[in-house]
């Protein structure tokens, strides 16, 4: 199993997956870019030296006899060449996470760790994305999405509820294998303990996502932009209305589908011989 993320190799969320998921008995490989890659979404980008992508080896706490890399690429790469044998035999089931806020509503199409999950399931692979729902937008910043970087000082990493969401995400692990490889299941729980959790329920996808970016300000050769609160009702029965209940949400989505209703049939009008 591949565990990668988009907070980098150094953030607890991982951490906290893989050893969740080692100890209920999988092989696990950890792989991550080797500094915040959030809001990359699917994207194919990585740094080469003389050629080669630059991969180094990390030890990381409480992981022991786990083999981890720091990868100078964002998560969709680092998905990719994982399922071309680049850090050993190509993984069957790929989870990313346990990212630092929540990925809800259309908005992870933006996402750096729902980007890698859907690589994962493009080609072939069952995939799950892992999110806790620790921040507001007023913690975030528009160059990620949303997420804080650890450093900002904003909030204690450490005492969040990271372990919550890697429970969730095993006892989800037999409804993903069981299903098929082109949905990927999309996991938010909230910042709980997890005996105060009510329990996971199947949730929509809401309009877009707890926060949205606007333009403060632009002038002359730059754009300040900044984050707020999505001023759109929440709807019962979505992800980011289970999460404010309590619950872990989870949604099954494909990354590329076909719009069939699209009436394209007639298109032989435009031959020209």
């Amino acid at each position: 199993m591949l565990i990668t993320n988009d907070d980098g190799i150094a953030a607890p969320g991982i951490r906290w997956l893989a050893r969740t998921v080692a100890d209920q008995g999988y092989d696990v490989v950890v792989a991550a870019p080797n500094e915040e890659a959030s809001g990359t979404s699917a994207a194919m980008i990585a740094v080469e030296r003389e050629g080669r992508v630059v991969v180094e080896e990390h030890s990381v706490e409480d992981l022991d006899g786990i083999p981890a890399y720091g990868v100078a690429g964002s998560p969709g790469f680092i998905t990719l060449i994982a399922l071309h044998g680049a850090f050993g035999p190509p993984p069957t089931l790929v989870l990313s996470g346990v990212n630092r806020g929540a990925n809800v509503g259309r908005a992870v199409l933006h996402s750096g760790t729902v980007g890698a999950a859907f690589t994962a399931a493009a080609n072939g692979c069952h995939a799950m994305a892992v999110s806790l729902d620790v921040l507001s937008a007023s913690q975030g910043t528009a160059g990620s999405g949303g997420a804080a970087v650890a450093s900002s000082g904003r909030f204690d990493d450490e005492a969040r509820h990271w372990v919550t969401a890697a429970r969730v995400a095993v006892e989800l692990l037999p409804r993903l294998t069981s299903g098929p490889r082109s949905a990927v299941l999309n996991v938010n729980s909230p910042d709980l303990p997890y005996e105060e959790l009510r329990g996971v329920r199947m949730g929509s996808l809401a309009g877009f996502g707890q926060v949205q970016m606007t333009v403060a300000e632009s002038g002359r050769g730059f754009v300040r932009t900044a984050l707020e609160e999505s001023n759109e009702p929440v709807r019962p029965g979505t992800d980011v209305a289970w999460l404010a209940d309590g619950y872990a949400s989870v949604t099954a989505v494909r990354a590329i589908s076909e719009a069939t209703e699209v009436d394209l049939s007639d298109l032989a009008a435009f031959d020209r011989r």
